[in-house]
């Protein structure tokens, strides 16, 4: 039994003698945060034993400081530890999280660190802490223990092993401080601002197993000053860390912070969670697939008048999998029937695009893809547990019945895998399709006198405020102006709020009355002006989760966009990593605007600055994930040589070699009005 109050001065000790230790340079790549916690705390950028040391004295010899310093200096030693562990997890990936931390997918934070006894009241805990929505980290000899269980770890399940030592779980504290960063508006050293957000916008808790050092039991319980409560399974006493039985653990952390989730086990043979939504199943895990291009499949949910379905109701038409040859590919046809008081029609192409979701969060089933173009994959591991074609039935119906109380009264499910009633069922579904487009289809800002906000991501970066417009979707690329609309009229109280745009102030810019007047009430006061279609003046603010930064390259007369899953240095001297660290966390920058790919192939797209024509550099990756969109756009903007003349990393790395690429290949930006 270890005594946390006589454990935490001993550590103590050891870290401030090793953080003397400390040798050679030291630094963690792709993010723009140096070492995340010294950064926060200080705004120093530690990447030397003497940068260490100072930080370490400046923060009265901090143990989180401590930890970060020791574990980037033995890894910088050492190398990366190889996998399962992901060590320091990138500005990239957690940006990719930033949507989920504010969607309701995750309500919090978990870390366990130690090592149990038991791998099945790990595996138990780990699994309760799945089911409830929680983000777990992992550190220290509760990840070996989990893998020798047969538990499947990675963020594709929410289970992630940081690292080896209970000191890897340093990395837990430096995401909560870069979220704080990115989406927060913490500046750097802002001390008292990043201990109040993390206290009271970051629910973590931290679940200890015996076996942690001195050392690390100080640094451990030095995670208290950012408000996590220390939870121990056993094998210490006194300090303030709370005591729990491994049954009760997981409740007792959520109620401490605050966090309710209500679960509902959904009957079938293997778990359902939004954990698992990010899960693969490959080619030699599967037992059966449809569509893909494989076989033809389609999905469709359909109002119905009232009292023409049984709620509940799951009805396979065809073989089920056990009737199936391992790794075949079969038809499938999903057909999603609903009624409701306040359902509308208008709702179908929403809904059904959270069939998605849902499916996903079986442990053992995937979705790729929508309408009559998806993949679905069902695993040998779930097929040994008897999951069958009808239990994708049952868990959609019991999701769909879940997440939306107040609209749906009913839901039925009809599964079609006979080949012949597939391809007639798709062929009904392909009709409905088209009339959804023709209703949508060319639907133009002008045309509409109300716009939706959308204040998810206050959740973390309180001030920012996103106007979605019918061209102009989120930021993120995940909310249109469709699913804003729809979203308010189910949830009058949520996230997004109607918009009146009120009297025109500049039409070339999209600056509106009305949006003023909502985005400054929205944002508490800071933001007075937002322009809609300009980088220049007034933009949009950025909350973190965008898909994509536009920005100004004045040397050029140009705007160039960068994505965030591009890694390298672009013509702006600075990183996706670098640039989205300046922007985000609610901030209006002007030159700079946080936007979706989607966006980009938008008619107001660069208004303000003159049109498309102002593009001139961006991802190679990207440009080709947009060309079959983007060439017939610039086509019928009269620019059909543009394409080949928006430069990327391989015709142009720096500002010079841009400059010089777009000369010789005659860039309209050269010849526009000057941007500044």
């Amino acid at each position: 039994m270890s005594d946390v109050t006589l454990a935490r001065k001993t550590g103590n000790e050891q870290l401030k003698k090793n953080i003397a230790k400390l040798s050679g340079e030291f630094s963690y790549e792709e993010t723009a945060y140096h070492l995340p916690v010294s950064y926060a705390l200080t705004g120093t950028a530690v990447h030397t034993p003497a940068a260490a040391a100072e930080v370490f004295a400046k923060t009265a010899d901090n143990p989180l400081v401590a930890a970060e310093c020791i574990l980037a200096g033995e890894t910088a030693a050492a190398g990366k530890e190889p996998a399962p562990y992901t060590g320091f997890i990138s500005d990239t990936v957690l940006r990719k999280l930033g949507y989920s931390l504010v969607d309701g997918s995750i309500l919090g934070l978990a870390l366990i660190v130690g090592s149990p006894k038991s791998a099945e009241s790990a595996a138990a805990i780990c699994r309760e802490l799945q089911e409830k929505y929680m983000l777990t980290f992992l550190s220290g000899g509760v990840v070996p223990t989990l893998s020798e269980a047969g538990v499947k770890l990675g963020l594709d399940y929410r289970l992630i092993p940081l690292g080896s030592k209970p000191l890897h779980s340093v990395h837990f504290v430096d995401i909560v401080t870069r979220v704080a960063m990115m989406f927060g508006g913490v500046a750097p050293g802002d001390i008292h601002r990043l201990l109040a957000y993390a206290a009271e916008r970051a629910k973590a808790i931290v679940i200890v197993f015996p076996g942690l050092s001195d050392e690390d039991i100080a640094f451990v319980d030095g995670m208290r000053v950012l408000g996590f409560p220390i939870l121990t399974l056993g094998g210490y006493e006194g300090g303030d860390w709370v005591p729990a039985a491994p049954e009760e653990v997981v409740r007792k952390g959520m109620d401490l912070k605050g966090i309710r989730v209500t679960v509902t086990a959904i009957p079938i043979p293997m778990a359902c969670s939004p954990a698992f939504e990010g899960k693969s199943i490959r080619k030699e895990e599967m037992q059966v697939e449809f569509g893909g291009g494989r076989s033809p499949a389609f999905e469709l949910l359909r109002m119905k008048n009232p009292g023409e379905i049984e709620d509940g109701k799951v009805t396979v038409i065809g073989p089920e999998i056990d009737a199936m040859k391992e790794g075949g590919a079969y038809p499938l046809g999903i057909i999603i029937d609903v009624t409701g008081k306040t359902m509308k029609k208008d709702y179908e192409p929403v809904l059904e695009r959270r069939i998605h979701n849902f499916i996903n969060y079986g442990e053992g089933s995937w979705h790729v893809a929508q309408r009559d173009l998806i993949w679905v994959r069902i695993s040998k591991e779930a097929y040994a547990k008897g999951v069958k074609v009808e239990h994708l039935g049952k868990l959609l119906a019991s999701k769909f019945r879940m997440d939306f109380p107040q609209l749906l009264d009913a839901v039925s499910v009809t599964l079609i895998t006979d080949p012949e009633k597939v391809l007639a069922a798709k062929k009904e579904a392909e009709e409905i399709y088209a009339e959804r487009d023709a209703r949508i289809k060319g639907m133009r800002d002008n045309d509409v006198d109300t716009y939706y906000s959308c204040t998810l991501c206050q959740t973390f970066a309180p001030n920012h405020v996103c106007v979605i417009t019918p061209e102009r979707p989120a930021l993120c690329g995940a909310i249109s102006w469709l699913d804003g609309k729809i979203a308010y009229e189910i949830s009058p109280s949520g996230a997004n709020q109607p918009v009146e745009k009120g009297a025109l102030i500049n039409a070339q810019n999209g600056e509106f009355e009305g949006v003023n007047r909502f985005v400054k009430k929205a944002s508490h006061g800071e933001i007075e002006r937002c322009s809609l279609y300009s980088v220049m003046e007034f933009p949009m603010t950025c909350c973190g989760c965008f898909e994509a930064i536009a920005l100004m390259l004045p040397e050029v007369n140009g705007i160039m966009v960068v994505n965030r899953e591009y890694k390298g240095m672009t013509p702006s001297g600075m990183t996706f990593s670098t640039l989205a660290g300046t922007i985000g966390g609610g901030a209006q920058t002007p030159g700079f605007a946080g936007i979706s790919k989607n966006y980009i192939l938008s008619d107001r797209f660069l208004q303000g600055e003159g049109g498309i024509e102002r593009l001139v550099w961006m991802p190679a990756q990207l440009k080709e994930e947009l060309k079959s969109r983007l060439v017939p756009l610039l086509e019928s903007k009269g620019h059909p040589d543009l394409f080949d003349k928006i430069a990327d990393e391989t015709t142009a790395a720096t500002i010079e070699d841009l400059t010089e690429y777009l000369t010789r290949v005659g860039h309209p930006a050269l010849a526009m009005k000057p941007l500044m």
